[in-house]
């Protein structure tokens, strides 16, 4: 079965300006595209200076497209307040009329920003506010706020994890679909794939989400179970190279 196509940006740079954002959505609407989601950093590492925040820049996008699915690639929840997680979500939710994928991890510790704003660094703990911090927003999807999100039974959310880490997998499979970075090749990609099968139970809709560089072929992807391939720009994209890849089309 094909894949979904999206477009995986950082807002940083010339992308730090929402409109520039928009524009790219919107024109990635035109030519065909499923998707569109953005990095969620406050602060990164040099020569990164100028960024954008993921939130007020998906508003934009939704304002911007009708069809394409959104979201943030990943939200750190451990430093996020859940309750204005919760309520962000959901006014996004129902801003794109139900478009919205939150993608969530522990966040990355080579950008620098966990030190820098004295946020949690220890892995564990983060890992456990990240399960904490799921609960919590389950159940303020689920009628502990009102209103609910447009989507039901909830938001979908994506995991991400670093191969070849399991426990993010196993993670995962609680939840909508599974985002592991640093994969070597498909063949990784297949061995996932069997594995939280496994771990599924009852089944149901799961998705498997991997990223490549513009023009990469995607059928190996496809073929391992990748359910949606995102293109991907790396952290200082260029406006040319991203309209000249969204305007090939998502193939």
């Amino acid at each position: 079965m094909p894949a979904n196509r999206g477009i995986f940006l950082a807002p940083f740079g010339a992308f730090a300006d929402p409109h520039q954002v928009a524009q790219a959505a919107a024109s990635a609407e035109a030519e065909g595209w499923d998707g569109f989601f953005l990095w969620d950093h406050v602060a990164y590492r040099a020569p990164v200076r100028a960024l954008a925040d993921p939130w007020v820049s998906l508003s934009a996008v939704a304002c911007a497209t009708e069809r394409l699915r959104l979201g943030p690639m990943v939200t750190p929840l451990s430093r996020r307040r859940i309750e204005k997680l919760a309520r962000e979500t959901v006014t996004l939710d129902h801003l794109s009329r139900g478009r919205l994928t939150l993608g969530v991890g522990l966040g990355s510790e080579g950008s620098g920003e966990l030190e820098l704003f004295d946020e949690v660094v220890d892995p564990r703990e983060r890992a456990r506010l990240l399960d904490s911090g799921l609960e919590r927003l389950s159940a303020y999807w689920d009628g502990e706020f009102e209103p609910p999100p447009v989507q039901r039974p909830r938001i979908p959310v994506w995991v991400a994890g670093r191969w070849p880490n399991r426990r993010p997998l196993r993670r995962a499979a609680r939840w909508d679909g599974f985002f592991p970075i640093d994969l070597p090749g498909p063949e990784a990609l297949a061995t996932l794939a069997t594995e939280v099968d496994g771990l599924r139970e009852g089944g149901g809709e799961f998705d498997l989400v991997v990223e490549v560089s513009p023009g990469s072929e995607i059928a190996p992807w496809e073929a391992a179970g990748a359910t949606w391939v995102l293109t991907a720009f790396g952290r200082q994209p260029q406006p040319a190279e991203v309209l000249e890849a969204i305007r090939a089309g998502p193939g």
